[in-house]
């Protein structure tokens, strides 16, 4: 175990760097450009020139890269050109707000998803086994920016049940020693804080989590399906063992592997789509301040955040396959 986890963390050093060159070509490959976004009206060439100087931007891209490279690998991700706060202060501000979303869409996925698919699966052919997969098709098919804007619109604008933007109300004075609102405070004892900000999580992490919970439904089902129609579980039956033993200790436990790749693949996309719904929403983590990056052309920001984002991902996905062993005996000993 401990060898293919040193393996899968050596296998990250080459994908990182092929990552950063297709990154680094990628940033550089955006219209316009940091000088032009940043002066804005007050573009004139001698005013670009002289940003493009300072950054380091009129330099050859191989040159560019390898400086860049080289601080990366010491651990200096560079300056926001807008803000001018170091990238690092940057990503580690706005981190608790996109993991505080992204876990609260990952509830909701798997604590619908599971269930539905379970069930959908149990009830093969029928009505509620129809409209799971009417209702994961919708989910899937439905844009997550559109989704975004029917919930604000009929339950913040509308009905006002809940806030429409940010993450805490402004006139709510809360300490926040982790950053994470909700954890901060129960930590705190400021109850009315933690409601508040578990308030201002539900609409977007309905949002974000839709698709994930639709894909965790059908794939639940589909594994479910698979399993209780294999020759164990039929010969469980035919020796007589109970219902509750099987779908307990034999439908689920194996039919989890595919359930839980999927999980893990899902929450790189989490991340993902938490721009659009943090745009949306005013939300301020991580995604929303990569699309005000993308527009401003913040260069050090968008290579910075989206390395750290990758480097997340990757860890994810090795604790997904090292989960394996301990749902299923049988990945241990192959």
């Amino acid at each position: 175990m401990l060898r293919t986890i040193g393996n899968r963390l050596l296998l990250l050093i080459p994908t990182l760097l092929g990552l950063s060159i297709l990154l680094f070509l990628w940033v550089r490959s955006l219209p316009g450009g940091p000088a032009v976004a940043l002066l804005g009206e007050r573009a004139t060439p001698e005013a670009v020139e002289r940003i493009n100087e300072l950054y380091g931007f009129n330099r050859p891209v191989l040159e560019q890269y390898i400086v860049w490279l080289g601080r990366l690998v010491t651990g200096d991700f560079g300056a926001s050109i807008e803000t001018g706060r170091a990238v690092l202060d940057e990503f580690w501000r706005r981190f608790p707000a996109t993991v505080e979303l992204s876990v609260a869409a990952l509830i909701i996925a798997v604590g619908i998803g599971i269930p539905l698919g379970y069930w959908a699966a149990r009830h093969h052919g029928r009505l509620s086994d129809h409209a799971a997969i009417v209702f994961s098709l919708i989910g899937i098919t439905i844009p997550v920016f559109f989704l975004a804007f029917l919930l604000k619109y009929v339950f913040a604008v509308q009905l006002g049940w809940l806030p429409s933007d940010g993450r805490q109300d402004p006139r709510i004075d809360a300490t926040h020693p982790t950053g994470f609102y909700v954890l901060d405070g129960i930590l705190t004892g400021e109850f009315d804080a933690a409601w508040d900000a578990i308030l201002h999580l539900i609409l977007p992490a309905i949002a974000l989590g839709t698709i994930p919970l639709a894909i965790i439904v059908r794939i639940t089902r589909a594994s479910v399906l698979e399993v209780q129609n294999s020759d164990y579980v039929r010969t469980g039956r035919a020796k007589g063992i109970s219902t509750g033993t099987l779908r307990q200790r034999f439908i689920l436990r194996n039919a989890m592997l595919p359930v839980i790749t999927t999980v893990g693949l899902q929450v790189g996309l989490l991340l993902a789509g938490a721009i659009l719904t943090e745009t949306v929403f005013a939300f301020p983590g991580i995604g929303s301040f990569m699309a005000n990056a993308i527009q401003a052309r913040d260069f050090p920001v968008l290579q910075g955040f989206i390395i750290f984002i990758a480097v997340i991902y990757a860890l994810i996905n090795l604790t997904v396959d090292v989960s394996y062993s301990f749902i299923d005996p049988r990945v241990r000993v192959s």
